[in-house]
């Protein structure tokens, strides 16, 4: 038998987290949200929540890649996201030998 919470809607962190960790295979992943520093803000419509986060990860999927490759890897995986309520992420995207991993 299914218990109750498993048909709960996922938060947008949660959703993030499970694209973001699954296609990256990310050795780290922090992800932390910072809307509540952008209350009142004009695109923070209605007292949105989960609008602005910050995402730092550690990903093998980034060796080669550069800066402006591995940010846009991150926002074609966040684009659902983007286009459904979030308005601004800040990321650090760094490889296992860049992090000291």
């Amino acid at each position: 038998m299914a218990s109750r919470g498993t048909s709960a809607v996922l938060s947008r962190a949660a959703r993030m987290r499970q694209k973001l960790q699954c296609a990256l295979e990310a050795s780290a992943l922090e992800i932390e949200d910072v809307s509540y520093q952008h209350a009142g803000h004009a695109a923070v419509k209605d007292n949105a929540n989960e609008t602005h986060f910050n995402i730092k990860v550690v990903s093998p999927k980034f060796e080669g890649q550069n800066l402006v490759k591995r940010h846009r890897m991150v926002y074609d995986l966040l684009s659902d996201e983007l286009n459904s309520g979030l308005h601004a992420i800040s990321i650090v995207a760094k490889t296992p030998k860049e992090s000291g991993s």
